[in-house]
């Protein structure tokens, strides 16, 4: 972490996250960790004020601590009381909030603030990387206890109109790493998706959760 602020946050947050380890089984200290650092990447890149952004990369996801299957705003008070015990301002606390908002992916625009930019590359890198659909997905849906039918919907809902914008990442050095990992995956969930509306497809992943398979 790159000051004492964020040290002690990333220090107490994997001690919460490691006692809820549990529960997070897709949005735990993993997650976190990765998108700290890669935000941390893209902020560098981008100029902006990097302790902000990594304490916003470090928090953006209490919201799941509070309440699993939740938007951002549910986490706003953990998150501020976890910044304020770290020594950030209330005008800091109120900017890192900004961040967190202006990135969420089922939200975020072409018009978000460089830093809210660089938050939100981390974030939807980890759900990019060719080993999420394969290791972590099933997890998602452990998590947050929903079927595969919702996350397919999920997943394409929210990211293909970012691809088709041309937004699905901001910052010149993820779209060179990993965009195309990003559009491979988007073409996945829209081929699960598609295997999903066929009838045998359907009856054998019944048998399968009769089963106790999935």
């Amino acid at each position: 972490m790159i000051t004492e602020r964020t040290t002690w946050l990333a220090q107490n947050l994997e001690k919460l996250y490691e006692e809820h380890s549990a529960d997070m089984l897709f949005h735990g200290w993993h997650h976190i960790w990765f998108v700290t650092k890669k935000a941390v990447e893209f902020a560098r890149e981008l100029d902006v004020d990097v302790e902000l952004v990594e304490a916003a990369a470090l928090t953006h996801d209490l919201n799941y601590i509070v309440e699993v299957n939740t938007e951002p705003e549910v986490g706003k008070e953990l998150r501020a009381q976890y910044l304020a015990t770290a020594g950030f301002s209330a005008d800091e606390i109120v900017a890192i909030e900004q961040l967190v908002m202006e990135g969420h992916t089922a939200t975020r625009t072409a018009g978000i603030s460089d830093a809210a930019k660089a938050l939100s590359d981390a974030d939807t890198l980890f759900k990019a990387l060719p080993v999420t659909p394969i290791l972590l997905a099933g997890q998602f849906i452990r998590e947050n206890n929903i079927d595969i039918t919702r996350l397919a919907n999920k997943v394409v809902g929210e990211q293909k109109p970012l691809m088709e914008q041309g937004i699905y990442f901001y910052t010149r050095g993820a779209k060179a790493k990993y965009l195309g990992w990003a559009e491979i995956n988007l073409r996945l969930w829209e081929n699960v998706g598609d295997a999903l509306e066929n009838k045998d497809v359907a009856d054998m992943l019944a048998i399968a959760k009769k089963l106790g398979v999935v």
